[in-house]
């Protein structure tokens, strides 16, 4: 029996033709870093990231220049075949800038606005105006709260009343509480102005993991709406990953959650696409989505000393990556499959059986043989050179065999 919860139920939000609530797969989303008033830039990175997986994409929409570049962005976008949905996000000045670029307002597959974000003075009218745009071309909308940019004055009045009870408690509740105020507040006020309950989809973003956990119990305990979930900074590198697989695990394990992004620090000149493979990584290694043929390797240890297995679990890893946009359409299934590449006699060959193509190869000292093992059976011993090549023929073959074309 699976140890996790069963998914959360919520509506059913429709973003540009992606399904995004509880009866839908997770979806994994991801955001640009271009400057959005260059479209030639900003559609490139869409479409790469499109490209490894990420089912939307949010671009930044914070100037006249960025408002006005957004139509040639979708049309070059569309003269590549590409049909991701495009988001924008909204702070400050959304109310203005929807108004003043309708065509964008219309193109755009759905709006983000940030409460805390809308100003100060006339914030609730701010947010209705963006509102009443989303309604007017039936957008959906994702009402984005944020620990580092929350609305300072409803936090200010809870903290007033907080500290004229009895027995306060920590400000750390509070925040908590502001946040999930503001999020439901807008939600209710949104439905007031006429969007319709499955148009708005929430998010509550903190940058440490057991805060996020918190909010997001009980965000999920109070309402029906998608949520979207992802730390607001996870970091650079190891960091960013670790901190972010180990909040969304525990979350998405409780069933909450139905889209996600990992908000990674990019390397400098390091690909955005890094963010798209951890989301679907971490789904994949949960076991609620599968997205690329997995592969198991050993981490290798005195027995392997040789590097070979680790170049040959690389390739294969990237082989079968590179393979996916082909195999997607003409093996359905496919990603199902699992790969083991193993470095030794010890535990090879029973991880070997355990895939459905696995291969063992000889560890330091051991004989110069790799028994390669289907579905749990061996098939053929490689030796010599020509091991790495052998391997990938059969693994094509068995794809071709068990992933039969649906055309």
């Amino acid at each position: 029996m699976s140890p996790f919860k069963p998914r959360r139920q919520t509506v059913t939000a429709n973003v540009g033709g992606v399904l995004v609530g509880s009866a839908h797969p997770i979806v994994v989303q991801s955001m640009t870093n271009t400057d959005t008033a260059d479209p030639a830039s900003t559609a490139a990175q869409v479409a790469e990231l499109a490209a490894a997986g990420s089912q939307i994409v949010r671009i930044t929409v914070n100037n006249d220049e960025a408002a006005a570049a957004v139509p040639e962005i979708v049309q070059r976008l569309a003269d590549q075949g590409v049909t991701v949905p495009i988001v924008g996000d909204f702070h400050y000045n959304g109310h203005l800038l929807l108004r003043k670029f309708p065509k964008t307002a219309e193109l755009l597959a759905k709006y983000r606005i940030n409460p805390g974000n809308v100003g100060t003075r006339h914030r609730d009218d701010n947010f209705r105006t963006i509102v009443q745009v989303a309604v007017d071309h039936q957008k959906p909308v994702r009402i984005g709260v944020n620990w580092g940019s929350l609305d300072q004055d409803l936090l200010t009045q809870m903290m007033d009343d907080n500290a004229k009870l009895a027995e306060p408690v920590e400000a750390k509740e509070v925040y908590f509480e502001a946040m999930l105020t503001s999020a439901l507040r807008s939600a209710a006020l949104a439905e007031e102005v006429g969007l319709r309950h499955d148009q708005i989809l929430i998010s509550a973003k903190i940058s440490q993991v057991q805060d996020l956990v918190t909010v997001y119990r009980r965000l999920g305990a109070r309402c029906d709406y998608p949520l979207h979930l992802g730390l607001t900074e996870a970091g650079l590198g190891t960091k960013g990953v670790v901190a972010t697989t180990a909040a969304l695990s525990i979350i998405l394990a409780e069933g909450i959650g139905d889209t996600i992004r990992v908000s990674l620090t990019p390397r400098p000149g390091g690909s955005r696409t890094e963010e798209v493979l951890v989301a679907q990584q971490i789904l994949q290694s949960l076991e609620l989505r599968s997205f690329t043929p997995q592969v198991t390797s050993c981490p290798g240890c005195g027995r392997t000393t040789s590097t070979f297995f680790q170049q040959m679990a690389e390739e294969i890893q990237t082989y079968l990556r590179d393979q996916m946009p082909i195999w997607r359409a003409s093996h359905p299934g496919v990603e199902e499959m699992k790969v083991a590449v193993m470095g030794c006699v010890v535990n090879g060959p029973g991880e070997s059986k355990h895939a459905n193509l696995g291969i063992s190869l000889p560890g330091t000292f051991e004989e110069p043989k790799a028994p390669v093992y289907v579905d749990g059976k061996l098939k053929v011993t490689l030796k010599g050179d020509r091991i790495v090549g052998e391997f990938l023929e059969i693994l094509n073959d068995y794809v071709v065999r068990t992933y039969p074309s649906s055309r």
